[in-house]
């Protein structure tokens, strides 16, 4: 659309699902108007939502005409964060409150298993936040959240390679080993918001050294350093985050000999994490936090979490335009705590030239109780 004239239909969807008060709604709507920017209707194209984005009308040409726009133009105070969310349908409630205990101004989420159609942009908008998603159905999906706006012509979604297949019901794809092709699921989702490039990330798991999977997941990896090398430099204001699915260095691990020869932790992955470091991308985290033992990821199994059996595969890199400018990171232990079932990811974030709003990310004490538990 490109007026507001179908706002009330989109509002009578929302709150069909999400019933909230009216005043709170109007006073949502009234600041909506109030921020769009002159001539922000003009600029959407026909065929794109106002509230929201329909990617399939997104640009996918690579993100060529907008890599001079963010160059050096940088935003004021920013908390970035990115999380796994296991399932954006089934953890909606805990990302919500959770935007609201930590007050990112941009939040990268990974595995939403939702396609476009599907994605909750009131409920975010309601929050505060423009949602820019790219899925497929019930698997993959990567999307941004944001206080501010993306860039609606600076979108890039799988590199700028076309679309993506359908997972959502009734499609009928095959599941076979050597049918496994990365570049046709939903993983990759870019744009501009308030002069920084942000890229959300959901790197294949990989499953087995040696398989199709792995295979896969390493030609994935080529194709992400190719579009950095084609599309931008390290001199543009960039945040690259998400699911990375590896484990860069044996601090990232609980046991660096109980994973030995698996996959996250081979050599060939954490040289293609490298060769990312080698472009010009700095570990965001690292800056700030060099003390081992804190992960990101924790498998669901045999009481992984409370026995802090896990590993740090979820990151920011960023050039050094934004590097410069990290003042604090963490990893939010705590939202991987409670019911109902949280994602097996915890949420890591950043801030840059000031800190953001507090809160107890769990881990004072933590690490003593689970040693103390564990103990032999």
């Amino acid at each position: 659309m490109t007026s507001l004239e179908h706002a009330p239909d989109e509002v009578d969807d929302f709150l069909a699902f999400y019933p909230t008060p009216i005043a709170l709604l109007a006073q949502r709507l009234r600041t909506l108007v109030k921020r769009a920017a002159p001539g922000t209707i003009e600029r959407v194209r026909p065929g794109w939502r106002l509230i929201g984005y329909d990617l399939r009308r997104a640009r996918t040409a690579g993100g060529h005409a907008s890599a001079s726009r963010h160059r050096r133009i940088m935003a004021k105070q920013m908390r970035i964060a990115t999380w796994n969310v296991n399932s954006l349908k089934a953890r909606m409630d805990r990302v919500l409150e959770w935007l609201e205990r930590a007050k990112p101004d941009v939040l990268l989420m990974q595995e939403t298993k939702l396609s476009d159609e599907d994605a909750p942009v009131m409920p975010f908008r309601m929050r505060g936040y423009e949602l820019v998603h790219h899925g497929e159905g019930r698997w993959n999906g990567v999307a941004i959240a944001s206080k501010a706006a993306a860039d609606p012509t600076s979108i890039v979604t799988n590199f700028g390679d076309g679309p993506v297949r359908n997972t959502g019901a009734g499609a009928t794809i095959s599941l076979a080993e050597d049918d496994f092709d990365p570049f046709t699921e939903a993983r990759m989702v870019s744009a501009v918001i308030e002069g920084v490039r942000f890229v959300s990330l959901y790197a294949p798991n990989g499953r087995v050294v040696g398989s199709p999977f792995f295979t896969g997941k390493l030609a994935w990896y080529d194709r992400l350093l190719k579009w950095l090398s084609d599309t931008t430099s390290g001199t543009d204001a960039l945040v690259l985050g998400g699911d990375m699915n590896v484990a860069p260095t044996d601090m990232d691990v609980w046991d660096a000999g109980a994973v030995h020869g698996g996959t996250h932790v081979s050599a060939p992955e954490r040289e293609a994490f490298a060769e990312l470091l080698s472009w010009g991308l700095v570990d965001g985290y690292r800056l700030k936090r060099p003390e081992p033992q804190r992960f990101t990821w924790w498998d669901y199994r045999a009481g992984n979490f409370h026995k802090n059996l896990g590993m740090r595969i979820d990151h920011l890199l960023l050039t050094k335009p934004v590097a410069e400018r990290v003042v604090w990171a963490e990893i939010d232990r705590e939202a991987r705590k409670g019911v109902p079932i949280p994602s097996d990811h915890a949420p890591l974030l950043i801030d840059l030239d000031s800190p953001g709003a507090p809160f107890d990310a769990g881990w004072e004490g933590a690490l003593q109780r689970i040693a103390a538990r564990t103990k032999r």
